[in-house]
């Protein structure tokens, strides 16, 4: 943690440096030199590069605390007066056993018994429960909408959610006067369930050594693969067997003067079009290329709108509202929405309860490998589009 701290006072003083820097090179026109440009970028660099080793760091942290707990009971029989109910179904310890046992291909008439309660239509096995929070957790950590976004957990059909398109208003009445119809006037949107899935291979060798931890593989490997195709998804998804990206339902707040840059005052007018309940739990979402221009960008009494974290925890600001970058923004360049700001909680995702496995024995044995196959049912939605707006770069 002393580690972590260090690294963030070191980042806001090279940042300060950097900043004192761009004020004292510039010339009578506001602009740098080649040279004084390239040693700028240097130091930006250091910036951005302190700021992913932070990232780092916190995550190692993360994961050396969930892997310093221990990982048996000593406790070798069941007490008898404990109150827990004893789990059923998927959450059964002879489930649990015998779902791994099957993933390592140790097969008996014992597993194969157990195994019904979670066979699923598509000849895979239902993971147990306490492995599919494990996944989640994993695609909260590597999938930055996740983190942001409400997450519900369906059973099966599609979730229908109520939304209110316009409100019931007030009026004034004469005396004796009669009341004034107005109601509410609701819409549905509705949550269904896309197909995602992977195919990961592990040799012979490595699956039959005893030290192979499988089941800390495929939670690790499944969230990297399915949380960096869910992000793109839940952020520029066209909805066509995939769900519908933010992007594609935000409101477009601000459209910009050029194609090729951004200006305070658009960054300023993207901040009041979106309605004030809705900025005290909004987020600025953008590409790194993106926070690159914007790091430039000063207010009307010379200071940086940018402002660095230096506390553990919390994340750089823009106007006081935190920043988060995702590699699947799109980039500036003419037409794109490459800023978002608004309140994510109003983007629902559903999950489909159920993450499902199977074991492929002959497909890959040729090259001495097995695969599983792994999939997920999940769909996303922006449920109030004026609880995000965008800045759009002028078209060409």
């Amino acid at each position: 943690m002393n580690k972590i701290l260090q690294l963030r006072e070191k980042r806001a003083n090279v940042w300060e440096n950097a900043k004192a820097f761009l004020d004292s090179r510039r010339g009578e026109n506001g602009l740098l030199s080649q040279e004084d440009t390239t040693t700028y970028e240097k130091m930006e660099e250091e910036v951005v590069a302190l700021g992913k080793e932070i990232e780092r760091l916190e995550r190692q942290a993360t994961l050396d605390l969930e892997l310093s707990r221990a990982t048996s009971n000593p406790i070798t029989s069941k007490p008898t007066n404990l109150d827990e109910p004893e789990r059923k179904g998927r959450g059964s310890r002879e489930y649990v056993q015998a779902f791994w046992n099957a993933m390592k291909s140790k097969s008996s008439l014992d597993v194969q018994n157990a195994l019904r309660i979670g066979q699923d239509s598509e000849g895979g096995y239902l993971v147990p429960d306490e492995f599919e929070a494990t996944l989640i957790q994993a695609l909260n950590d590597v999938n930055i909408m996740r983190t942001l976004a409400k997450v519900i957990t369906t059973s099966y059909g599609d979730r229908q959610i109520p939304v209110v398109s316009s409100k019931g208003t007030a009026s004034w009445i004469e005396e004796g006067g009669a009341f004034n119809e107005s109601d509410d006037t609701f819409s549905q949107v509705i949550l269904g369930a896309h197909k995602l899935g992977t195919i990961i291979k592990i040799s012979e060798e490595l699956l039959n050594d005893s030290v192979f931890n499988l089941e800390n593989y495929i939670a690790t490997e499944f969230a990297r693969r399915i949380g960096a195709a869910e992000e793109e998804a839940f952020i520029k998804g066209n909805g066509s067997n995939k769900p519908t990206g933010v992007l594609n339902t935000a409101q477009v707040g601000i459209t910009t003067a050029i194609a090729d840059a951004i200006t305070f005052d658009e960054v300023i007018d993207l901040w009041h079009s979106l309605r004030e309940p809705y900025r005290k739990n909004a987020t600025w979402l953008l590409n790194d290329s993106t926070a690159k221009a914007i790091r430039k960008l000063k207010d009307d009494n010379g200071q940086y709108i940018w402002q660095p974290s230096v506390q553990v925890g919390q994340p750089d600001k823009i106007l006081n509202n935190p920043v988060k970058t995702s590699a699947f923004m799109p980039e500036i360049g003419a037409g794109e929405k490459v800023l978002s700001f608004g309140d994510y909680s109003y983007y629902w995702i559903a999950d489909r309860q159920g993450r499902s496995f199977q074991r492929l024995n002959e497909l890959y044995a040729v090259n001495g490998q097995v695969g599983f196959r792994a999939y997920q049912r999940v769909d996303g939605k922006l449920i109030l589009p004026e609880a995000v707006k965008v800045l759009t770069m002028k078209s060409a």
